[in-house]
């Protein structure tokens, strides 16, 4: 980021806030395996379809994800796929993380009588 303009940041502070939600990291989770329209994936996260759709419009407004219209139905698929390297990366240092906290929680309970 050294160096960006700050109208750069600001696009990237918008990516960053579209994976803020976890709707939409749900949403783009279902998305890995296959393309889905909006119903398909409001059933299986648990949502309205209007609830789905706002998602959906913000996450291909970042360029997350694809729409493609087909007869009545649209459905979307993922456009920037790097964005699964981004997501694993946080799961780690986050897994990492709680192993941490757990380790240290462990180290208290040891430590302090009963």
């Amino acid at each position: 980021m050294d160096g960006l303009p700050p109208e750069a940041l600001e696009r990237v502070a918008a990516y960053f806030q579209a994976l803020s939600e976890p709707t939409r990291l749900q949403i783009l989770n279902l998305l890995r395996e296959k393309e889905r329209n909006v119903g398909e994936l409001a059933q299986l996260c648990g949502y309205t379809s209007a609830n789905v759709s706002r998602h959906l419009t913000l996450l291909t407004q970042r360029g997350l994800v694809a729409r493609e219209s087909r007869g009545n139905s649209a459905y979307y698929r993922i456009a920037d796929p790097a964005v699964y390297q981004l997501c694993d990366l946080v799961c780690g240092n986050i897994a990492r993380q709680f192993d941490r906290a757990a380790g240290g929680r462990a180290m208290f309970a040891i430590a302090l009588p009963d």
